[in-house]
């Protein structure tokens, strides 16, 4: 492949694979189960990205593993009533229409484990988007590094990656143990938790030692599977927010994440962190506005679970501020077929599929002030959006919802 025998596309593909692989003192090559490619979105893109993406599949690259893509900046299907510019829309149809000709799949989330079974245990993977690289490493027990766009489609192009970081036993154990001596009492406060410990830690790979019982306990929380589907919501709350506030790509939880439940001496990391309060989280995350433009539901994207509690929560409902529930298409597809997309749009709201406000051209649609259950959006949104953000819980957001305005009490 690095001769060109395969090609001038396959050819730039190895290329980029085997320069990572030098600069990071890799010895050798892996195979890939599949890739994420992220940098989907036309406002991240641009027009010099488009033409890249459409030369490279003109030199005749093409994905040989599943591969599929981070979410774009807008509802393939419904942009239109969504009030997206139609300038935006052809652009980034054209953006997707490239990846496909190279042979990427347009699931369009950051969540493609929802719409998919989940990476086996151990396998190598070359995925691009932070909080989905959290989840596979964290929860599934495979093994990526947070690649560049461009990176992971290359390891899909050649169906290879360098092995070099959490692809190898000895940068998967903990570096930092933390403990948390605060109850967490929803989502937003897994979120506000993520937020401490991702600026704490960095690159680091915490491991939690205390909370087992908080994650396994949110009886409030249960979705159709139980506790278990709870969980899952949960610390993948946690692994977003720490991804986006540090560099965390990989954690542990003792009695709940895999490698830790079979590998009890992972852990006596050498430094500790002790989390007494979230306090400085939530102050971080809130900007002092009252009236709110949008709620923003589902980052990483929303499971079945959490589209259901919103469509129970604003059943009968008529809201007051525009309400986005982002989604996989294929998870939102199976929400309407239970009906809880027509009751979310019976009170004013939107199920969205294939975006999410962080990616979207927010500012193009009149937003100023965003509301937000998620702690990386919250993170995220200031800096990449251009508006001022309220971070709570979903009951929180979904009060603002109805009203228009942010609830007073806890922040």
């Amino acid at each position: 492949m690095l001769q060109g025998a395969e090609g001038p596309g396959v050819r730039r593909a190895m290329e980029m694979v085997v320069a990572l692989g030098r600069i990071y003192g890799a010895r050798r090559l892996v195979p890939v189960a599949s890739a994420q490619v992220s940098g989907v979105s036309y406002k991240n893109l641009g027009q010099a990205g488009l033409e890249f993406l459409q030369a490279w599949a003109q030199e005749g690259a093409r994905a040989r593993v599943p591969a599929f893509l981070n979410p774009a900046g807008m509802d393939m299907d419904a942009w239109a009533a969504l009030g997206i510019p139609e300038a935006f829309a052809r652009q980034q149809e054209a953006v997707v229409q490239a990846f496909a000709h190279l042979g990427v799949q347009p699931t369009l989330t950051c969540a493609p484990y929802l719409a998919m079974p989940w990476p086996a245990r151990g396998s190598h993977l070359a995925w691009a988007e932070s909080s989905a690289v959290a989840f596979a490493n964290s929860l599934a027990g495979a093994r990526t590094n947070r690649e560049g766009g461009p990176s992971a489609l290359a390891a899909a192009i050649v169906g290879r990656t360098a092995a070099y970081g959490l692809h190898l036993d000895e940068h998967r154990q903990a570096t930092v143990e933390v403990r948390v001596q605060v109850p967490l009492r929803d989502e937003a406060d897994f979120g506000a938790l993520g937020i401490l410990v991702g600026q704490e830690v960095g690159q680091g790979v915490p491991a939690f030692v205390d909370l087992a019982e908080q994650v396994q306990g949110k009886a409030s929380l249960r979705g159709e599977r139980g506790g278990e589907e709870a969980a899952v919501d949960l610390l993948r709350t946690l692994g977003a927010a720490m991804a986006a506030a540090g560099a965390v790509a990989l954690f542990h939880v003792w009695g709940v994440t895999p490698e830790v439940q079979d590998e009890p001496a992972l852990g006596r990391a050498p430094r500790r962190v002790e989390v007494a309060s979230l306090e400085g989280a939530y102050a971080r995350l809130n900007a002092p506005a009252e009236e709110v433009d949008l709620v923003h539901i589902g980052c990483p994207h929303a499971s079945l679970a959490e589209i259901r509690q919103v469509a129970e929560a604003v059943a009968g409902q008529r809201l007051a501020a525009r309400l986005w529930v982002t989604t996989a298409r294929a998870v939102r597809e199976e929400a309407a077929r239970r009906g809880w997309v027509a009751q979310i749009e019976a009170a004013g709201g939107h199920v969205v599929a294939d975006t999410c406000t962080v990616v979207a051209p927010i500012q193009a649609l009149g937003i100023r002030v965003l509301a937000t259950n998620s702690a990386k959006t919250a993170f995220y949104a200031p800096a990449h959006c251009g508006v001022a953000v309220r971070f709570g819980n979903l009951a929180q957001c979904l009060e603002a919802a109805r009203t228009g305005r942010w609830p007073g009490g806890r922040t």
